[in-house]
């Protein structure tokens, strides 16, 4: 079943700059082939559920395998009969907003 994960895995404890341990992470996720999107607080994957989580395990145990203590925020969203849902929520939003966001810019004088 087609399931769209947003999930945080981070090294905790281990200073300040985790950019190096994030990316570890990130890695796997990229390497795995489903589509992702990373922001700076999460990253969201999508595809077949036992495929994201095997994905979120592996990533999860790239630092945890290292004796590293790991934190992992994971939220889901299972929606039977639907796909591609991390553009399409997006693009649902745009449309929606769509006039009022020219509006927005004209005020704003955002190009």
């Amino acid at each position: 079943m087609n399931t769209l994960i947003a999930v945080a895995i981070a090294p905790f404890g281990i200073g300040d700059e985790l950019a190096p341990k994030v990316a570890e992470v990130i890695k796997v996720i990229r390497d795995s082939g489903l589509p992702y999107h990373t922001t700076s607080m999460f990253t969201e994957i999508e595809g077949e559920w036992d495929e994201v989580m095997k994905v979120i395990k592996d990533a999860t145990f790239v630092l945890a395998d290292k004796g590293i203590r790991t934190e992992v925020v994971l939220k889901a969203d299972v929606r039977p009969g639907y796909t591609n849902m991390m553009t399409e929520k997006v693009n649902k939003i745009n449309d929606i907003l769509g006039e009022e966001n020219n509006e927005y810019q004209k005020k704003f004088d955002i190009p």
